[in-house]
């Protein structure tokens, strides 16, 4: 694998975009505190330099690899707080910043300019340089788990087929544009159960882009209550942004430490049979 050259980022962007709360139910939550992250990794892609900050496990059993949506960057709250919750819980966390957004551009590039990017950063999450992942108990490199939020989960999901990812995180999926139900991106999450892979979708209860409700039969979400597209909460909802990043870190945690390549080497064979099972089943 090509090495990625080392950096240091300044303070990244503050996020944009999220949807708008409703007349008289202003409250938006402030953004979690930030953890401290472990090595920061430039990578030349076809798109320019993507950067992968990385929050590692002491001995991870995988590494979750997320992206960020075409409204933001890494310090959206949900990302954050999976890089602060799962490396405790023995996932490593590597947040990927696109090449537009490294650049300091306000605008996405078209779709496929992003998974070109993706494929590209794809070798320097599956083979770290030490400083990075952490090596797992048996002193490898971690499996690793595709995934994202919005923008992020789409190109995740569109990629992971031929990336050699070992499941798929999709943190508020735009399952249509607001207000535009016909216009679905199912197709695009049942490629990768097509493929074979597990899927996790854990979406906000009033996501304008797509509400759990409206995703088909055997793609049904993980409902994050009185959230919406930024899992943002108002003031009248009763709860409070703590309660909600904990729902998104706890549901993401629990699925991805349940994948079969999560178990140690000796015991993935029996895991895999019985999360075979449960899918079957």
């Amino acid at each position: 694998m090509a090495v990625p050259r080392s950096a240091r980022p300044g303070r990244p962007p503050a996020p944009r975009g999220g949807s708008a709360a409703p007349a008289g139910d202003r409250s938006r939550p402030a953004p979690p505190p930030a953890p401290t992250p472990g090595a920061v990794h430039t990578v030349d892609t076809p798109a320019g330099p993507a950067r992968i900050t990385w929050h590692p496990a002491g001995h991870p059993r995988l590494t979750l690899a997320l992206g960020h949506g075409a409204g933001g960057g890494i310090g959206s709250p949900d990302l954050v707080a999976l890089a602060a919750a799962l490396p405790a819980r023995g996932v490593t966390v590597a947040l990927v910043e696109q090449p537009w957004r490294v650049a300091g551009k306000r605008l996405a590039p078209a779709p496929r300019t992003l998974d070109t990017a993706w494929r590209a950063v794809w070798p320097a999450l599956v083979d770290p340089p030490e400083d990075a992942a952490g090596l797992t108990a048996a002193g490898s490199a971690p499996p690793v788990v595709a995934g994202g939020r919005s923008a992020g989960a789409r190109v995740a999901c569109r990629t992971a087929g031929e990336t050699g990812a070992v499941g798929v995180v999709a943190l508020a999926f735009p399952l249509h544009p607001p207000g535009r139900p016909e216009r679905s991106r199912a197709d695009e999450l049942t490629a990768v159960t097509g493929a074979g892979l597990p899927l996790l979708v854990v979406q906000g209860e009033r996501d304008p882009f797509g509400r759990p409700g409206e995703f088909p039969t055997g793609l049904e979400p993980v409902s994050v209550p009185a959230a919406d597209h930024t899992f943002a909460v108002g003031a009248r909802s009763g709860r409070g942004p703590e309660e909600t990043a904990a729902a998104v870190a706890g549901a993401v945690g629990d699925w991805v430490l349940a994948l079969p390549d999560a178990a140690p080497a000796g015991e993935r064979d029996g895991s895999r049979h019985r999360w075979d099972t449960l899918r079957e089943g």
